[in-house]
């Protein structure tokens, strides 16, 4: 080896020598208990358990900027999971919240969502819609009042940045746990918004209407109560969930899915009518025996798919404690059920020529809580009641609601008569004429609530937002569908309050359901929107079942083939028929899937009818001078 060579060989094995030997090869690329650097944020984002009064802990999250001080808190209370409107690993407190939520915050509150007792991170047991503390029904000393208390106290004792007003607010069956904080309000509640509230369930709100049970909905139900956090899915066997429900009874549908192993679907079958269990829990009842101490926003869609009853119904139970018209307001928007937190430019077909939502949030929600919540705040100069009047398009300000009843409003309501010949007028029905229009009512072949294929209420695609403003020119096509129509107004009609149907109608069978639908028939071409020509917009509609026409709590058999009084209180709606238009009412006696059908033969309890009781039935609907049916009309000028 040549001198040269071998002196760099000695000198690379000595530099070699002086490194440090190579570590060893880890077994995974994955540390254990690596800690990822936080993101530099510009808010607070807490994660609490805040303790209730018999030791049960509540998940509760609590946002704000990190520059905020003397801010008022918002706390919103629901059973469908916190961890959703809440984005972790967020820079900005713009992108950890969301929709109506990054409103608030940038309107300069401090955002507190929590999982009601029982749900998702809380601890406790879960009872759907859990009634009042200490009664047959709630023999505990905790419910959803307690729990808001306690949550509001610990709130004021524990968030420094706050100014020690808390306003509650919340949706569907957040709009329940915010009237539920009314009921006896900890003092430093200081207002409440609670958005299309679930009220009284048999009435008019989520399970049945009027008597007749919204089967469909029972995958609502399943979700809240096969599991703490919802995981687990209502079965979905068909697309068309026409052909699952055609399969028997609802309670022989429930059974087949395992739901007669829960114990509230127990209890709701063995409670078909109006008794106790269901009165007992209704919050409209409850509110009437209330002080009024809390200013108060109760928010309506006027085509609510899932609580249509419960907002107005809470707001009418208050309003003659307000002596000044000062601290309970309503605003009924034309949205659906929730659609007051999002864009309201347009439902389905129907557009409403801006975007109603932002303007309901920005010129009638934050200015009330600023109002009640802010420290100096201005007075907001809202309405004690701010309606968006469809068919013009345009926000009206009233001094109460409704405009227009049979008596005591500021306008009389108007009977419009079924005439013989499908006709429709504000006439009496004249003597000489057809009495009556029949058709027959096959269980077999029920009349469906919109086109099919019918998806299950919340799969994926489903447009069950949508379905009560769908064209109903489908249904008008029916033999098993009576249509009465007015001649081509030439004046508008404007109505302001609760349409009433008054049937005299008569069935061969022992019991019966009876639909009604008030429609606004446009023109047969819209030029502004082609799409229109001839639709048929349902305005108002809602069913009942005829066992209940005496008395909802006490079902009767109906006298067959005899002419017997049902009447039918539709839901509220402000809205205008314009000239060119036509109006319109449909009658049936189904409304499938969304309600069971009634077997039209007598059975105690319709949710354990078998399949032998189910027949056809003829129905006759009477337009005869002394038996004359007619809708009522909240009409105003």
């Amino acid at each position: 080896m040549r001198l040269g060579t071998r002196l760099a060989a000695t000198f690379l094995l000595g530099i070699m020598a002086s490194l440090p030997a190579p570590a060893a090869i880890p077994p995974s690329d994955i540390p254990a208990g690596f800690v990822p650097v936080a993101p530099q944020t510009d808010f607070i984002l807490r994660e609490v358990m805040i303790p209730m009064r018999d030791g049960v802990k509540l998940h509760t999250i609590i946002a704000m900027p990190k520059t905020m001080t003397g801010a008022p808190i918002l706390l919103t209370r629901t059973p469908y999971g916190i961890d959703g409107a809440f984005k972790r690993n967020a820079r900005s407190i713009t992108e950890t919240l969301s929709g109506m939520y990054r409103e608030l915050s940038q309107a300069g509150y401090i955002l507190v969502g929590q999982d009601i007792r029982g749900r998702y991170g809380s601890e406790g047991d879960y009872r759907l819609l859990r009634p009042r503390a200490g009664t047959p029904l709630n023999p505990t000393k905790v419910d959803e009042s307690t729990d808001a208390w306690d949550t509001i106290d610990w709130l004021v004792k524990n968030v420094p940045q706050s100014n020690g007003r808390v306003g509650v607010f919340g949706g569907s069956y957040g709009g329940f746990t915010t009237l539920m904080a009314e009921m006896d309000p900890h003092p430093a509640l200081k207002a409440a918004v609670p958005f299309n509230s679930v009220v009284d369930v048999w009435t008019g709100d989520d399970l049945f209407h009027h008597g007749a049970f919204r089967q469909t909905y029972l995958d609502w139900v399943y979700s809240l109560v096969s599991d703490k956090s919802s995981a687990l899915p209502w079965p979905e066997p068909r697309y068309d969930a026409y052909e699952t429900w055609l399969g028997g009874s609802a309670g022989a549908v429930a059974s087949a899915q395992g739901m007669d192993k829960l114990p509230f679907w127990q209890r709701v079958i063995e409670h078909p009518a109006y008794d106790s269990y269901w009165q007992d829990q209704a919050i409209d009842r409850l509110l009437k025996d209330t002080p009024l101490t809390v200013p108060t926003l109760n928010i309506h869609s006027q085509w609510d798919q899932e609580d249509i009853y419960g907002p107005i119904a809470a707001y009418r139970a208050i309003e003659a404690k307000d002596k000044a018209n000062d601290l309970n307001f309503l605003v009924i928007g034309p949205w659906k059920h929730g659609g007051g937190v999002g864009n309201g430019s347009e439902l389905g077909a129907i557009k409403f020529g801006s975007d109603t939502g932002y303007a309901f949030r920005h010129d009638v929600m934050i200015p009330f809580l600023d109002r009640y919540l802010k420290d100096g705040a201005p007075k907001a100069e809202i309405a004690p009641v701010t309606v968006f009047e469809t068919g013009t398009n345009v926000w009206r300000h009233y001094a109460s609601w409704p405009q227009s009843c049979a008596q005591g409003c500021t306008a009389p309501s108007q009977a419009l008569y079924l005439q013989p010949g499908k006709r429709l007028a504000f006439a009496s029905p004249p003597s000489g004429g057809a009495a009556f229009d029949e058709y027959v009512s096959d269980p077999a072949k029920p009349v469906t609530y919109r086109p099919r294929p019918i998806r299950p209420t919340y799969s994926s695609n489903s447009t069950w937002g949508r379905w009560l403003v769908d064209d109903q020119r489908f249904a008008a096509d029916r033999p098993d569908v009576l249509t009465y129509t007015t001649p081509v107004l030439t004046a508008p009609v404007h109505i302001a309050g609760q349409t009433i149907a008054h049937l005299i109608a008569s069935t061969s069978g022992r019991d019966s359901d009876w639909v009604v639908k008030l429609i606004d028939v446009y023109p047969d071409y819209v030029p502004t929107q082609p799409e229109l020509g001839g639709y048929e917009l349902p305005v108002t509609m809602d069913i009942m079942r005829g066992r209940y026409r005496d008395d909802p709590a006490k079902p009767t058999p109906i006298p067959s083939n005899v002419a017997t009084k049902f009447t039918l209180p539709l839901p509220y709606a402000d809205h205008v028929f314009l000239p060119g238009h036509r109006i319109m009412v449909q009658i049936q006696s189904s409304w499938f899937p969304l309600y069971d059908r009634n077997p039209q033969s007598w059975v105690d309890n319709i949710f354990l009818a078998k399949p032998a009781d189910y027949v056809k039935a003829t129905q006759r609907v009477f337009h005869a001078p002394g038996q004359a049916s007619y809708v009522e009309l909240p009409v105003v000028p």
